[in-house]
């Protein structure tokens, strides 16, 4: 015996009511923004002191942080490994997630981690715990840009329109752009400095001083410019050309703490030219730096150091004065420097170490793990705390091929301590 047939409709009714408002819930819960964070439960690590050498192999590209921790960037998420040494990738310490924005930018500063997503949102993170400190909205992100690859290194080593500077009274500004606006925040809390309007896609950034400015790059009205904006306040304080420069500039940071940021120096040239001319940054406009004119030469610290036939050569970086020669290299580049170390690349994809002040030498070691071999190119690299982590690319390098073919193996990336 069924239901009367007018029962039955209102049964029918209900059951589609509820069956709609099951699938607008589950809907919801997964198209509707979220934000995931799973903090740290075990102890903030020690700064580890390693001995010089290949430390492991990684899938990702680590961003070192207070010498304690490894944080990484996926498509929505920013998380951290421990410990710093650690042979492979491990579980997660923390984890913070967000969608449906994507995260497109990562720096840190002591012990503070800033993402920034497509959104225009900016997180800040607490590195000991990955607890959120402050959140701020940011202008945003200029369009277009290079697609990140797999191991996620444009987004932690240079993430463009993400910068940080530190100030003369000792407070860190952070330093967030997109096409049409610029804003600078206290990184400490998220407090906003200022704001200020950019002209769109004709003026980029070139990075931060260690003086505390921001330097852009304006090809809107005439020859390209550089400006230098005060990083405290917003205001241009500079607007310089090259005397006797090409109305076309190619403006490139030399010497920078990590990625853009905080840059002692810099180097104009043409397109295409070989060679530009060197100079060094501080409050005023740019003292000229010969030592930094031939392409490949480098800033670190007060030191112009260069690469010329398998001999490495310091310069001081104001007189051109040479303080000192390495030989022995063969055909090498200059790979990467960082606070106290100057690192060198030979052929044989050896990691040559110097100081950049005497030129001894602080390690020799080849960048090798497991049976991989030396047979790669390499590709970005970034060095901090000591240590360096390098990206190896297949050879010969296809930049348009896709990641199975662009990197050497699955685990892509080497880290090493120096």
């Amino acid at each position: 015996m069924g239901f009367p047939k007018g029962r039955r409709r209102l049964v029918m009714a209900v059951a589609a009511v509820l069956a709609v408002a099951v699938v607008a819930l589950v809907v919801h819960r997964v198209l509707a923004p979220a934000e995931v964070s799973t903090v740290a439960r075990g102890e903030y690590p020690a700064a580890a002191q390693p001995a010089a050498g290949v430390i492991g192999r990684l899938p990702a590209a680590p961003l070192i942080v207070d010498a304690r921790l490894r944080v990484y960037a996926a498509h929505r998420q920013v998380y951290a490994d421990r410990p710093v040494t650690g042979r492979y990738r491990t579980s997660p310490f923390w984890s913070y997630r967000r969608w449906p924005a994507e995260l497109i930018g990562v720096v840190a500063s002591g012990r503070t981690v800033v993402s920034r997503w497509s959104d225009g949102q900016v997180v800040a993170l607490d590195a000991s715990t990955g607890r959120v400190r402050w959140r701020a909205g940011g202008p945003a992100p200029a369009e277009g840009g290079a697609v990140p690859r797999r191991t996620g290194a444009a987004t932690v080593w240079d993430p463009r329109g993400l910068y940080l500077t530190d100030l003369a009274d000792g407070r860190t500004v952070l330093v967030v752009t997109g096409d049409s606006q610029a804003r600078g925040v206290e990184l400490a809390d998220g407090r906003e400095l200022w704001r200020v309007d950019l002209p769109g896609p004709c003026r980029s950034d070139v990075g931060t001083t260690v003086s505390g400015q921001l330097i852009g790059l304006d090809t809107c009205a005439g020859p390209a410019t550089v400006e230098f904006r005060d990083a405290a306040t917003g205001a241009v304080r500079e607007r310089w050309r090259p005397p006797g420069g090409p109305d076309q500039l190619v403006v490139t940071p030399l010497g920078c703490r990590a990625g853009r940021s905080d840059c002692p120096g810099l180097r104009t040239s043409g397109p295409g030219d070989a060679d530009g001319r060197g100079w060094l940054l501080g409050t005023g406009e740019p003292i000229p730096a010969s030592a930094l004119d031939p392409t490949g030469a480098t800033l670190a610290g007060e030191q112009a150091v260069a690469v010329r036939d398998g001999v490495a050569v310091g310069r001081s970086a104001r007189t051109g004065a040479e303080l000192w020669r390495f030989g022995g290299l063969g055909p090498a580049r200059v790979l990467a420097v960082q606070a106290g170390r100057v690192h060198l690349l030979t052929e044989a994809n050896e990691l040559v170490t110097l100081d950049p002040v005497t030129g001894a030498q602080l390690s020799r070691f080849t960048l090798n793990v497991g049976s991989d071999g030396t047979g790669w190119a390499p590709g970005a690299v970034a060095a901090t705390d000591g240590y360096v982590a390098v990206e190896r690319l297949r050879e010969p390098v296809d930049p348009d091929g896709d990641d199975q073919r662009y990197y050497l193996t699955a685990e892509a990336l080497i880290l090493a301590a120096t």
